[in-house]
């Protein structure tokens, strides 16, 4: 079982860059086409509040939607799955299952392996090169 980070609001509000924060603290949502510019090389992509291993560059594809996706987690107990039921729709928010930061959202419509798109917020994200 993953260990808990637990920090009070105005912790996280004085750690974080004000837009990492709305998303991952305030269950934000960036716009799209306005975050996805990591490397297209191999490596993790880690929480941005705690540097949880996440997803791995092998997993990412491009879904045209405009933000990150990926077809799985680098580990599943790395990522919680929450019903969500805001703007009068039901999706499933994905959460880290250290900190719960809010990541995005998964959808059924991804490509094979999983069939699965993990949609994320690339600020929520960031990006450790794998070492050679």
């Amino acid at each position: 079982m993953t260990e808990k980070i637990v920090k009070t609001d105005a912790q996280w509000r004085a750690e974080l860059d004000p837009l990492v924060y709305r998303i991952t603290r305030r269950k934000g949502t960036e716009r799209p086409f306005t975050h996805d510019d990591f490397p297209k090389a191999p490596g993790l992509f880690r929480c941005a509040c705690c540097g949880a291993a996440l997803f791995d560059a092998a997993d990412k594809f491009d879904s045209g939607t405009g933000w990150p996706s990926f077809t799985r987690p680098v580990d599943p107990a790395a990522v919680e799955e929450r019903d969500d039921r805001s703007w009068l729709m039901r999706r499933t928010e994905i959460v880290c299952a250290r900190c719960d930061a809010h990541l995005g959202h998964v959808f059924p419509d991804g490509p094979p392996p999983t069939g699965l798109r993990y949609c994320m917020n690339g600020a929520a994200l960031r990006f450790e090169p794998a070492q050679e």
